[in-house]
């Protein structure tokens, strides 16, 4: 903790991050038919946050925004989509970093680089949830998944930050394959249906939705999922890669 203090309490963060320019990820994993999301917490202090970052001066924009979701997950390979810059003056309070900063034993200091207001890039993150392993920043205390129909009270602006991404995540959500990310290798239609419901929020019909899928043309059959009644084993299915 030592090393995290003093690194916190010196000016490296103006050496070396832009001022002013933050990230935020909203990082989704599907699992047991439940949307999930990493959500940073800062123990002591009732506050949640989505996991972000900040970009060093030579750094490129989107390749920050990988780094911060690889530091969080201890991902490569990552599904990343900017969605929305928030930039609104009603963002800006730095009552909660005081908190958390207070919560660490930081020394107070007006003009600290973390409680000056920020502009956010938002970035929506799809991963495998059996292969993430969520790992706290120098700040939190912990990361983990939440269930996304039950969230904790989040610092600042995430929950808006969060409806935004689900909101462009349901507009695009075949042309961005969400599944291609979501899903396990081999999955059966009925598995696939019920991510598309669960990230739109309503039911589709069986038929529909297979017959949709199907002329996409981006799943190939695989074999049955056998369940001890062959005739009514559903057939598995992969996506197709490109």
């Amino acid at each position: 903790m030592s090393d995290k203090k003093n690194m916190l309490q010196t000016d490296d963060f103006e050496k070396m991050f832009l001022p002013g320019l933050a990230i935020d990820a909203v990082i989704l994993g599907f699992h047991e038919n439940s949307l999930k999301i990493l959500l940073l917490e800062y123990e002591n202090t009732n506050l949640f946050a989505l996991p972000g970052g900040f970009i060093k001066k030579d750094e490129n924009l989107n390749d920050a925004a990988m780094r911060t979701l690889q530091d969080r997950t201890s991902l490569k390979n990552i599904y990343l989509e900017q969605f929305y810059v928030f930039g609104d003056i009603e963002r800006y309070d730095p009552r909660p970093l005081q908190t958390i900063m207070a919560g660490k034993g930081l020394t107070y200091v007006k003009d600290h680089f973390l409680l000056k207001r920020f502009l956010t890039v938002g970035y929506y993150a799809l991963v495998d949830y059996t292969k993430a392993t969520p790992i706290p920043d120098m700040l939190s205390d912990k990361c983990d998944w939440h269930d996304l129909d039950n969230l904790p009270p989040l610092m600042l602006d995430h929950k808006q930050i969060i409806a935004k991404a689900l909101e462009t995540l349901r507009t695009d959500l075949d042309q961005k394959l969400i599944g291609f990310n979501l899903m396990p290798e081999n999955f059966t239609m009925a598995d696939l249906q019920s991510l598309y419901e669960t990230v739109l929020g309503e039911k589709l019909l069986r038929t529909s939705f297979q017959r949709k899928m199907l002329n996409l043309k981006i799943l190939k059959r695989v074999d049955k999922k056998y369940t001890g009644a062959a005739h009514k084993a559903p057939y598995l299915y992969t996506f197709i890669k490109k």
